[in-house]
């Protein structure tokens, strides 16, 4: 009873903790039109619902610009947000009509969420959705009319740590070589001592339950209280810690985090920060002092931000 009471309890604080997390692209009202652009056909066709699984969440949507007429097309692959738990490819479809106008295909990529219905979906599987879903977003733009020689991936708050995962960890196996990253709000850790907004860096008995049940819930495995702070903790959470996979042939990177976010702590993101210097991986880091997980309160830093990620994506998508 007492292990069947810590996974519900993980399930209950997963869900309820990463729910509040269902933000996607969120910018200023002042400028967000400096990232926007007037869909229509001369920008671009989209093709919707198409299918890269067996699954009912397996599916993506491809952006396809205008301009038919090149030999070599990028692609650029966004991940929604939603905390693990909600959230739809739809809800990006501004930033991927937008990146669309830069001359990249596009693809919004859904992967199956957590629920009631799915208690078996945490990040790893749904890390190995997007790892699947790639080559067949890469064929059938092949398919359309756009070969596909490069890639990015991005993505905000859970769809960041997706694109962090495919960046790092899965790029080796990418049908097509990744140039870049690009991501905002997505936790890159899962140490109980960082994510003091959700009060697991106590040490008391229920609290370690609480994180153990929290943090096996997000990685598919049974995690006893017992095993923080040892190299068995290390090795269970490798498979859904974005930091742990960056080495010296790393992606270049930009990546955005709130001093203040109470929904990815800002002391998981320190990690990704120091793996990212130490191994002189080519990088933009922003912190935004004054913001939570909208990054809503730093205008000028979130725009210098949307600029270094037009930035990288001319020096290395180009």
């Amino acid at each position: 009873m007492k292990k069947v009471g810590m996974v519900l309890l993980g399930i209950l604080v997963f869900v309820v903790a990463f729910t509040v997390g269902a933000i996607s692209k969120i910018m200023p009202k002042s400028w967000q039109k400096d990232y926007e652009v007037e869909w229509s056909e001369e920008v671009g066709t989209a093709q919707t619902d198409l299918v890269y699984g067996d699954k009912p969440a397996e599916k993506f949507d491809l952006y396809l610009p205008a301009d038919k007429g090149k030999k070599n097309y990028g692609l650029v692959g966004y991940l929604h947000a939603g905390g693990f738990t909600t959230g739809d490819k739809t809800d990006d479809k501004a930033i991927l009509e937008w990146l669309c106008s830069m001359g990249y295909v596009t693809a919004g990529i859904n992967y199956t969420l957590f629920s009631a219905d799915n208690l078996d979906a945490n990040i790893y599987t749904q890390s190995e959705e997007i790892k699947q879903a790639m080559p067949v977003v890469v064929a059938e733009a092949e398919k359309l009319g756009y070969h596909i020689d490069r890639m990015a991936i991005a993505g905000g708050s859970a769809g960041g740590t997706l694109a962090m995962l495919y960046a790092y960890r899965d790029a080796k196996d990418a049908p097509v070589p990744v140039k870049m990253m690009f991501e905002a709000v997505g936790p890159s850790s899962f140490y109980p001592e960082d994510w003091k907004s959700y009060g697991l860096d106590q040490d008391t008995e229920d609290v370690k339950v609480a994180a153990a049940g929290l943090f096996g819930t997000m990685a598919g495995q049974e995690i006893k209280p017992e095993m923080f702070g040892t190299a068995e903790y290390e090795e269970l959470i490798k498979p859904i810690s974005g930091y742990m996979w960056v080495d010296s042939d790393s992606v270049p990177s930009v990546v955005a985090y709130g001093k203040h976010d109470r929904v990815c702590p800002y002391d998981s993101s320190t990690h990704l920060k120091k793996a990212l210097e130490e191994n002189n991986v080519p990088h933009a880091y922003f912190e935004l002092p004054h913001s939570g997980h909208a990054l809503q309160n730093d205008d000028k830093i979130y725009q210098q931000y949307m600029d270094m990620v037009v930035e990288y994506l001319k020096k290395y998508m180009d």
